[in-house]
């Protein structure tokens, strides 16, 4: 699981780094006031994060590579 939360941790990291560069931009090419844009960063990041979060979780927990790390790790914790 901790795997899950910190890879989902960076992709939204990352991806409200890169929203919170170009949207500004974006929306100043626009005509639009970047201004604006803090609060558009906010309620996108709010529905990225939880996607982001159910996808890799999804991805590492479920998967065949997942199940297996999950089993290895037990197993060596004694579990």
């Amino acid at each position: 699981e901790t795997l899950a939360v910190t890879t989902a941790l960076s992709m939204i990291v990352f991806s409200s780094i890169c929203l919170g560069a170009v949207l500004p931009l974006l929306l100043q090419k626009a005509g639009v006031d970047p201004a604006h844009s803090s609060t558009t960063i906010q309620v996108v990041m709010d529905i990225l994060g939880v996607v982001l979060t159910v996808f890799v979780s999804t991805l590492v927990l479920d998967s065949g590579w997942g199940k297996m790390m999950i089993s290895t790790l037990a197993s060596k914790l004694g579990l």
